[in-house]
């Protein structure tokens, strides 16, 4: 179901937004975002967009000025920034800018996750000064573009820098295809002292058949065996795509990828995330808030709490 960023992103561009289904009201709960993407075409090149391609709305400033707009009144009190695949050359251009923006307070990011590149000679040697950093928290390196075939995760370069970054004290985020959830738990099992974070539900789509849902849900249970893995509940709406006719997703059709993860991992090791600006593709931010929301609005509210808010605390440190 999921192809490359570059690919999939470039076959939504020139769809048309669909309107607003969530029913939930704004959050009472404070909202702490694990999923937060900027970026700043003048300060950074992404590997997988190129400035000014007019067909393509991601082709644009989504900088903290733009983020606080989507996110208005939504009640969302910290974001925790997330790697946006730049080229290698600007790998450390990244981490200085969302570090500045961090030290600045004058945004809703107080953490970060960075881009490195895992597996390679440099990674040590760049990763290595952040052990103990204040405000980078961990790594990511995506599992389902260009440059990652599947079962690249499991080369012993790759495995050790993973396995560095616990020893540093940072996280691996882990963003692959659903096919790669195997893998995932394969890495995991050799880095046992490493904390892992699964992105956006294994990358789980609302148009998955019944067969896909479940062989989704018998690997991502095996991985929520392991105790050092949490995960995101975030944008794996994007990944079913614009729907027939522009219709609008509702709250049923992405109960059964969020409940069955809340239930694989239990209420202590899930977050939100908001994919921001990625999700844009398919809907809106305030909207996919609202729908995780409605999804969660009968449990507890001790439950809802540590969703949207508590568990990133502690998972981040803020």
């Amino acid at each position: 179901m999921i192809t490359t960023r570059r690919t999939f992103l470039g076959g939504l561009a020139a769809l048309t937004l669909p309107t607003l289904s969530a029913k939930a009201a704004p959050a009472v709960i404070p909202v702490l975002d694990t999923h937060q993407h900027l970026w700043d075409l003048t300060k950074l090149r992404l590997s997988w967009l190129k400035a000014g391609d007019k067909t393509n709305p991601l082709a644009a400033p989504h900088t903290p000025t733009e983020y606080a707009a989507a996110t208005a009144g939504l009640n969302v009190v910290k974001a925790v920034y997330m790697e946006v695949a730049v080229v290698p050359e600007d790998l450390q251009k990244e981490a200085d800018y969302v570090v500045g923006l961090c030290e600045s307070k004058a945004t809703a990011m107080v953490a970060a996750v960075i881009g490195g590149a895992v597996g390679t000679p440099g990674f040590a040697g760049y990763i290595t000064p952040y052990k103990g950093h204040k405000f980078v928290k961990g790594v990511r390196k995506t599992l389902h573009g260009d440059d990652t075939p599947a079962g690249h995760a499991l080369a012993a370069a790759f495995v050790k820098d993973v396995q560095l970054l616990g020893e540093l004290g940072l996280s691996f985020d882990l963003c692959g295809r659903p096919a790669e959830l195997p893998d995932m738990l394969k890495l995991v099992a050799q880095c046992p002292g490493t904390r892992f974070i699964l992105d956006h539900c294994g990358n789980a789509s609302p148009k998955f058949t019944l067969a896909e849902l479940a062989a989704w849900r018998k690997n991502l249970d095996a991985l929520a065996a392991k105790p050092n893995v949490g995960c995101k509940i975030s944008g794996f709406i994007v990944n079913g795509g614009v729907k027939k006719d522009n219709a609008p997703y509702e709250a049923g059709e992405l109960a059964p990828i969020i409940n069955g993860t809340i239930d694989a991992f239990g209420i202590d090791r899930v977050m939100f995330g908001g994919d921001w600006p990625v999700v844009t593709m398919v809907t809106t931010y305030k909207n996919w808030l609202g729908l995780l929301q409605e999804v969660i609005a009968n449990r507890p509210e001790a439950e809802r709490r540590k969703i949207l808010h508590d568990n990133a605390v502690k998972q981040y440190g803020v």
